[in-house]
């Protein structure tokens, strides 16, 4: 027998590529390093080259291990090449205050609440007159005036507003927006209206993706027109080109709830269904054994063309170069190797980009395909059915379930939630998202005759609505997720452990394998009851930052006090995005609102006094000034610094995002001549501190 590892000779490239770029990025390993690594293994490599065979017998590890050097080697240089911030004509090192920058357009614009968005090339800054040449990108979000911007993609504007450098609100457990930016090449954002651009009169445009944008618009018409209904069309936009913009964000929470959010997320089962649905509509060209080439190149052509017109995700780029080696296998007659095939496309992918490493869609899609790959079929052999409808369902069910198996710690580890009723969602949403995709391929291939697409739109629009509202029915179900898990990445790494073990116990039948299981597992809750005991004894004060509103949040254990704008307890959105990431990172839990004794005196824990000013101030005069650690400045009171150390002896001042900045800006100049103390969580993020 062939060892695992000879037979999946591109896992053995794979490895060292991963552990050279995750090595890179959290090191922040220079190129040269790089460089400097695959320069010595020159030698030995020569060496080996050059011996007699005796010695090359004997010494066949130098080659292994000089191949390694070099892909953790490339690894490092990739990661280094890939940020554009070390690139030299970056154009944040040649951008200042007050310059003017050219960009060019790289997508249509996208309509959102209050603004308009799209994605930009910065190709010109213009300092003191003089132009230079630069590279990055800068998300455009042009403010909503009576009109729309008549703007498309390929247009160029010149800008005079502020090119700002994308960076994350800082707020414990929040998203790390910037670093996400930062891997997808972005690193600057503009916030501008009508009159602070110019429209040039050229254009830049490529002639395939002009062809690309022309389709989408039309497809996105031929759905809003034929298909009735917001929630309807928008799940159409989403489930056939990956067009998320109209979805409405408590159905989105529920197709996430429910475990079945990957109908509306372009994944490698739409590839999966497009290509069955080709292979059957190209069947007849297997006739003629001088068309069975053809047959595989326009196959895999339009499978790619589908994959840039859904926006080339990592997911749908995994699927789509794993089925490129499928066709072609297929076309030469030979089987491949489905774990081969897996880590030649997650090479490729990280070649290209090798901060894919770090997204979730990658994640998760690689998670998914090998854990369908190896538990689909000792689960589906648990029952033995004669039936075959029976049979097929039961099949459905088999690959949900295996897909769940590998895809779980991650949920858990990045989404902080596991759908408990997923095989009942994924029962009836997997079958009718089938229909619904076939229907709108059918949909889009006769909106040229009305009469034919009106009642394929209608078919399609009750399929919608049957699979919306069943999906909305499924997450009423207050057990349909367990919510607010969070796990340290040590356990998440013993989960994998722990479910390779047990994989290995119940399908190789190994007995030794059970106790590293059961030692696996005990490590994992060893680790959850240390941190259970320290926040038990955890004593903090939060104040977020998020704009234009006050939120602070005592945390006291397990759980926590807020203190903040009704608002926040109303719009889930607000809530659930700046708020309850911070919450689930702190393991807490909702407790009454906190009580203020002492009035305006504020409140007192382990004897540190918090007084928050959320009004204007009124300076009544005290015996002796009142002490205080911290004082909390929020919602655009009338507040002089000078008037308020009259009454307050504070250590610090602390200004949230409520405050408008120019009143901020001046706040912090009278602190600096008074020589006090402050923090701003407009400019540093959220305020934590230990009480």
């Amino acid at each position: 027998m062939v060892p695992i590892w000879k037979n999946i000779p591109f896992l053995r490239l794979l490895l060292p590529l991963a552990a050279g770029i995750i090595c890179g990025w959290y090191f922040s390993l220079h190129w040269t390093l790089a460089l400097y690594a695959t320069v010595s293994t020159l030698p030995f490599l020569l060496y080996y080259y050059f011996a007699t065979e005796r010695s090359r017998f004997f010494n066949n590890w130098i080659t292994g291990i000089s191949i390694n050097i070099i892909l953790i080697a490339s690894g490092i240089a990739l990661a280094w090449a890939n940020q554009l911030p070390h690139q030299p004509n970056w154009a944040g090192h040649a951008y200042q205050q007050g310059d003017i920058v050219q960009l060019r357009l790289l997508e249509p614009l996208s309509e959102r609440e209050k603004t308009y968005k799209a994605l930009s090339e910065i190709s010109i800054v213009y300092h003191n007159n003089k132009a230079k040449k630069v590279t990055g990108k800068a998300v455009i979000y042009f403010r909503k005036d009576s009109f729309p911007p008549a703007l498309t993609y390929g247009d160029i504007i010149l800008v005079n507003k502020p090119l700002q450098e994308i960076k994350n609100a800082g707020n414990p457990g929040g998203f790390d927006y910037k670093r996400y930016a930062l891997f997808n090449g972005m690193t600057h954002q503009l916030f501008v209206q009508s009159k602070d651009y110019k429209k040039s009169v050229r254009s830049e445009t490529s002639y395939f993706w002009k062809q690309m944008y022309y389709i989408k618009g039309y497809i996105l018409k031929t759905i809003r027109t034929y298909i009735k209904g917001d929630m309807e069309s928008s799940v159409a936009e989403a489930l056939l080109i990956g067009y998320r913009d109209d979805l409405d964000r408590d159905l989105v929470q529920a197709y996430s709830n429910t475990g079945v959010v990957h109908v509306i997320a372009i994944s490698g089962m739409h590839l999966g269904l497009i290509y069955v649905l080709l292979l059957f509509l190209l069947k007849p060209l297997e006739r003629f054994k001088r068309l069975k080439l053809f047959k595989t190149i326009l196959v895999i052509l339009l499978l790619w063309l589908f994959s840039l017109l859904t926006g080339a995700g990592a997911s749908v780029l995994r699927a789509v170069i794993m089925f490129s080696f499928i066709a072609g296998a297929d076309l030469f007659k030979r089987k491949g190797n489905i774990y081969n095939s897996m880590a030649a496309s997650a090479f490729v992918l990280l070649c290209y980009n090798p901060f894919l490493l770090w997204d979730v869609g990658f994640q998760l899609s690689y998670a998914a395909v090998l854990s369908i790959v190896l538990f689909m079929k000792p689960i589906y052999h648990w029952f033995s059915i004669q039936n075959k409808i029976l049979d097929k369902l039961w099949q459905l069910n088999a690959v949900t379930l295996a897909a769940q198996i590998l895809t779980l710690p991650l949920c858990i580890y990045h989404f902080h939630q596991a759908p408990t009723i997923f095989l009942i969602s994924n029962f009836l949403a997997v079958p009718l998202s089938t229909f619904i995709l076939y229907g709108l391929i059918l949909l889009m291939t006769c909106s040229f005759v009305p009469l034919l697409a009106k009642p394929v739109a209608t078919v399609v629009a009750i399929l919608l609505k049957w699979m919306n509202q069943f999906i909305l029915w499924v997450d009423h179900f207050t057990f349909s997720v367990v919510d607010g898990i969070n796990h340290h990445p040590l356990q998440t790494i013993l989960l994998y452990s722990f479910i390779a073990a047990t994989g290995i116990w119940l399908i190789q039948k190994r007995p030794n394998a059970l106790k590293w299981s059961l030692a696996f597992l005990c490590l994992f809750f060893s680790i959850q009851i240390y941190v259970l005991y320290k926040t038990s004894r955890q004593q903090k004060l939060i104040v977020y930052n998020l704009s234009q509103h006050t939120a602070i949040d005592f945390m006291l254990g397990n759980q926590y006090q807020f203190i903040g704008d009704s608002v926040l307890l109303q719009d889930g959105f607000l809530r659930n995005f700046h708020l309850k990431p911070s919450r689930i990172a702190h393991r807490t839990y909702h407790s009454p609102m906190l009580q203020n004794p002492n009035g305006r005196f504020g409140y007192n824990i382990n004897n540190k006094r918090i007084v928050h000013i959320n009004q204007s101030y009124r300076y009544d005069s005290l015996a002796s000034p009142l002490q205080a650690d911290v004082v909390i400045v929020s919602g655009n009171p009338r507040l002089f610094i000078n008037d308020l150390l009259k009454t307050i002896d504070c250590k610090l001042l602390v200004f949230d995002s409520s405050n408008p900045q120019w009143k901020v800006n001046l706040w912090k100049k009278d602190c600096e001549r008074l020589q006090r103390n402050y923090f701003c969580t407009s400019e540093q993020g959220a305020f934590v501190m230990n009480l």
